[in-house]
């Protein structure tokens, strides 16, 4: 009887324990290369409001959207709280947050989005950094303080009624079942879409494009399901928490702060099917002070995304993307593990990212931008990123983003090709000032690629102690300012290239393969210096191509 007690003690302890659990994240904000506060996680009364109380039935057939609005509306009268979410499957249409509240999922929690279109009203919002038509979020909130979605549950967005599917991304089979499931396929029967005024917004926005006008709301009416939304969509929201959840299947993108200030996401994970388009993770836009910590992404496009508007509008918003710490993650299939834009008018800057890992994904550090897009890209830190069996690019600085997937955009030889120079101006992108060390990578295409454009050099980026093991090495065009130091790259030959690019240091850089070590190319090379214990060897294994002067190769 005395052993039983003991166990029903522990037993108590550790649930008081679990009901009070503390997180302490002061040390990931000390010695940060920037000045940023410690965040801390937003406080709500000690106040509890079950949806079951406010008539949910957790039978996965019953819409409970009323039942979660009176929880909502009753937590925040009362000066806020907890809205319990019990193990169940509930059903519901869009979850409208108000401050002070926190939606918090027991264990076995599945909040399962409504596929009715009908749930989900047109709004005014936006997408991809421009302000356009969206269809309303499942989640979502505006101008709220303190909000928070905790706990250990499921919520799912329903994104396959909402997504387009492309064919070569399914095998044949799983192609004819979807097809025979419903929905249309296009003239060329490359695409499947969930509805016919998915499909024929398309040709209707070529009409738009044409006559240079925006869409109307009783235009965008008509093809409303083309407009699908975010799973969650926080804007101007401040101190926000999301932990422990698991968010899954969104229309669009996953997670989607929008300016919004102090936001935490901790312990979280990230799901959406590989071949989902637009299947981002976390999307952090325009926003300042975010702590993102100990979380899992798999996603079908890129996992945790700095943006902060797009071309002109994100420009005259003006509000950068700063002060952002990420720690402690770890992707698997993306697009990007860690990405910066394509939508970054509005600029990124102060950013840390430390001990990450990234395992299959397409591009493991991937900076992209194109001309209109203007804004600057600076005070970048990476530190301690793991990457195993990346399909193209570890690292990838790409100006001349198109909108392709990895694996469908041009070489970067291509595109060198094609350059021309354009005059720079408000709308010509900037990315300087970036350092990364202890970057390892088991596997990629190619290493680096550094990809500025020819009337704008991508400036200041310093690697250093780092391993990398890829079919090709690494490739800089148009750069200015490169330091890679006590780094070791096994590639084929030459494994490095560097076209038009200035002021770049290797320091005890150790390549492995046979052949030529360097190929340099470009008139405007210059000052390409070797330095440490094998510089005569790396100038003696280099080949000058046509134009390059001889003079270009400095040894230190």
């Amino acid at each position: 009887m005395k052993k039983i007690f003991i166990v029903y003690l522990l037993l108590l302890c550790s649930i008081s324990l679990l009901a009070q659990k503390k997180y302490d994240f002061a040390k990931y904000f000390k010695n940060l290369p920037f000045k940023m506060e410690a965040l801390t996680i937003p406080k709500f009364p000690n106040k509890t409001f079950n949806i079951k109380h406010y008539g949910a039935v957790g039978d996965g057939m019953t819409l409970n959207t009323e039942s979660f609005t009176k929880a909502i509306e009753a937590c925040s009268k009362a000066g806020g709280g907890k809205v319990i979410v019990p193990a169940g499957m509930w059903l519901t249409g869009p979850i409208h947050f108000k401050s002070n509240v926190n939606l918090h999922l027991e264990i076995g929690a599945h909040i399962q989005f409504s596929k009715n279109y009908d749930d989900y009203p047109l709004i005014e919002s936006n997408w991809e950094g421009l302000d356009q038509y969206r269809c309303t979020s499942p989640i979502n909130g505006k101008n709220l303080t303190n909000i928070a979605i905790t706990g250990d549950g499921i919520i799912d967005g329903s994104g396959e009624v909402w997504r387009y599917v492309k064919k070569s991304k399914l095998t044949s089979n799983q192609w004819n079942k979807l097809v025979a499931a419903g929905g249309v396929v296009n003239a060329k029967g490359d695409n499947w879409y969930p509805t016919k005024e998915s499909l024929e917004y398309l040709e209707f926005a070529d009409k738009l494009k044409k006559e240079g006008r925006k869409i109307t709301r009783a235009e965008a009416e008509n093809y409303k399901t083309f407009f699908r939304p975010v799973l969650l969509s926080f804007i101007e929201c401040k101190n926000v928490w999301l932990d422990g959840v698991t968010f899954q299947n969104s229309p669009a993108w996953n997670l989607h702060p929008l300016l919004c200030e102090n936001v935490l996401v901790t312990n979280v994970n990230v799901r959406n099917p590989w071949y989902s388009q637009n299947g981002d993770g976390i999307d952090i836009d325009a926003s300042k002070n975010v702590f993102i910590y100990n979380s899992k992404f798999d996603v079908g496009d890129d996992a945790i995304c700095m943006k902060s508007g797009r071309d002109e509008e994100g420009r005259k918003r003006g509000r950068a993307t700063e002060n952002v710490v990420i720690q402690d993650c770890i992707v698997y299939f993306a697009h990007g593990g860690f990405t910066i834009g394509s939508e970054m008018s509005g600029g990124v800057r102060n950013i840390k990212v430390d001990n990450c890992n990234f395992i299959g994904t397409s591009i493991g550090l991937r900076f992209k931008s194109t001309r209109g897009r203007g804004g600057v890209v600076e005070n970048i830190w990476v530190s301690n990123i793991f990457m195993k069996d990346i399909i193209t690019d570890a690292l990838s600085f790409n100006m001349y983003y198109g909108g392709f997937s990895p694996a469908d955009d041009k070489p970067a030889d291509e595109k060198v090709k094609e350059a021309k120079t354009e005059s720079v101006s408000e709308s010509t992108p900037i990315f300087r000032n970036i350092y990364m060390k202890n970057i390892f990578c088991d596997g990629a295409k190619d290493a680096i690629v550094i990809q500025g454009l020819p009337e704008m050099s991508i400036k200041n980026i310093k690697i250093e102690n780092s391993v990398m093991k890829a079919e090709r090495g690494i490739s800089i065009y148009d750069a200015d300012g490169i330091e890679i130091s006590s780094t070791k790259i096994a590639a084929q030959s030459p494994v490095v290239k560097i076209h038009q690019s200035k002021n770049v240091l290797f320091d005890n850089f150790e390549p492995e393969a046979a052949g030529h070590w360097f190929k340099i190319d470009g008139a405007q090379s210059s000052s390409i210096i070797f330095k440490g214990k094998n510089a005569s060897e790396l100038k003696a294994k280099t080949q000058l191509g046509a134009g390059v002067s001889q003079d270009a190769v400095i040894i230190k």
